[in-house]
């Protein structure tokens, strides 16, 4: 099975993200103010998107967000094949802190890649959420 990572569009993240994330919701309900300022990544099974992680850099700092693997191929490694390739490219861009806002039922998945919780959280549309972070 070829995979490959690379920068990609943000229509091409929009509808993955629409798909895996929020699909009872319009579509423009998943588009981030800041998409045009972003970095979109994108995992390709064959030549099929099946990840993306959108990562914002200000300053040393940078945040991922909308990381969504569709439904059948979640558990298999690419979500967290994609996840390691961010965290290494980071560092090009001088990213000294990384965080992001985990949902709750995900902090042990972010815990293998070295995230820590912090102690700020929040709930949005119903869902517990605690900001993570990793200095690198």
């Amino acid at each position: 099975m070829v995979t490959t990572i690379r920068k990609v569009d943000k229509e091409e993240v929009w509808e993955l993200r629409h798909k895996v994330m929020w699909s009872h919701k319009a579509f423009d309900y998943i588009k981030l103010e800041d998409d045009h300022l972003a970095i979109h990544f994108g995992l390709f099974k064959e030549d099929i998107l099946i990840s993306v992680i959108t990562l914002f850099i200000n300053n040393e700092e940078g945040q991922f967000r909308k990381f969504a693997t569709v439904q059948h191929e979640q558990s298999k490694g690419y979500g967290s094949a994609l996840l390691n390739y961010v965290l290494k490219e980071v560092k090009i861009y001088g990213v000294k802190r990384i965080w992001c806002n985990a949902r709750m039922n995900k902090v042990n998945f972010y815990k293998k890649f070295g995230l820590r919780e912090t102690n700020s959280s929040f709930i949005k549309e119903g869902k517990s959420y605690i900001i993570m972070e990793k200095y690198l």
